[in-house]
């Protein structure tokens, strides 16, 4: 019989990746999404695919009676970490209270032998590189501090109930099927968006700010896996790129790759840790064997391909905004228009 596995945020970028990932297992993959940030094509017919909100617990306690799930992969998430700061109860009620909505429903139903999260190098908070599992959180913004809130109400869930569950921390994570009309996050997906619309590369600050950008193969496979290594349960990993790059060399790799010497625009500093990568040693000791180590320039040759065969995507706004102060200046352009 197969294994029932619920994946939340399956259209979506990551979500879609893990998804493909599992079909190598005899697994009955139930697909959720609300459809706010994902892309029904992104998905392989073979899944079930349910439009919904992990913000409705009825739907939620209803697909857990009805397939009675081993495996849940919580990926569904608004992972806009410098507009959190504006958007604080959006924030909490999507990135926390939906987590919490699966979790319990996860205990309740009895069936679930792992929960898999996706948390964020954004727990960490700054000046702590090279980031480890053990370096303790000090989150800088109300996206972190969400994340690193589902990480202990999973702790809890364990101590309390026998909820096993794998917590990643991916970081800085592009590739095939990202959301390319974000104008808010994934700065990889902008600029490639902007060049082909002929735009400049906007940068907050000089763009000295470092990250350890992430090609997508070396990410999904090891979330999928984690379910069939049980050594795993209840550990926390990091996942992604070793090497961190700045803005500046990003955007000379992806002028390199799409044929264009791109023109950067710098605009005022935004409110962020400057440089974030982290130490990976664990996840290479749990999941060696899954990781393949790409790149930048592979990466970015093979993600520019794709951008370029889909074309440019017209960026969407944020609407509901909830504080103005201190906002960037060029993110409050796009909440005032049309």
């Amino acid at each position: 019989m197969n294994k029932s596995v619920l994946v939340t945020g399956a259209a979506g970028f990551l979500g879609s990746h893990v998804c493909d990932s599992l079909l190598a297992g005899n697994y009955k993959v139930v697909a959720l999404d609300d459809l706010s940030g994902g892309f029904r094509d992104n998905l392989d017919p073979r899944f079930e695919f349910v439009q919904g909100s992990v913000n409705d617990p009825i739907l939620i306690s209803n697909l857990f009676r009805q397939h009675q799930f081993e495996y849940v992969f919580h990926l569904a998430a608004y992972a806009a970490e410098g507009l959190s700061h504006f958007i604080r109860t959006f924030n909490y009620t999507n990135n926390l209270l939906g987590t919490i909505n699966l979790i319990n429903a996860s205990v309740n139903t009895g069936t679930v032998k792992c929960f898999v999260f996706t948390s964020s190098i954004a727990v960490y908070g700054r000046n702590q590189v090279p980031m480890t599992e053990e370096t303790t959180p000090q989150p800088e913004d109300p996206y972190g501090i969400a994340k690193y809130a589902c990480e202990l109400d999973l702790k809890n869930a364990h101590e309390m109930f026998g909820l096993n569950s794998v917590i990643f921390r991916p970081h800085n994570v592009y590739g095939e099927r990202q959301n390319l009309g974000d104008p808010y996050r994934n700065v990889v997906g902008i600029f490639m968006n902007q060049i082909m619309q002929g735009k400049e590369l906007t940068v907050f600050g000089d763009g000295s700010q470092t990250r350890a950008f992430s090609y997508i193969a070396d990410v999904a496979p090891v979330i999928a896996a984690a379910i069939e290594r049980p050594q795993t349960y209840n550990q926390i990993y990091n996942v992604g790129a070793d090497t961190p790059y700045s803005v500046n060399v990003l955007a000379g790799v992806i002028g390199r790759a799409m044929n264009v010497q791109p023109k950067l625009k710098y605009l005022p500093a935004r409110n962020e840790v400057v440089h974030a990568y982290s130490a990976h040693e664990k996840v290479k000791a749990a999941f060696g064997d899954v990781l393949r180590n790409v790149s930048l320039e592979e990466g970015i040759g093979i993600m520019s391909k794709w951008a370029l065969r889909v074309g440019p995507r017209e960026g969407t706004r944020f609407t509901n905004i909830e504080i103005e102060k201190n906002m960037p200046e060029s993110w409050k352009r796009l909440t005032s228009a049309p």
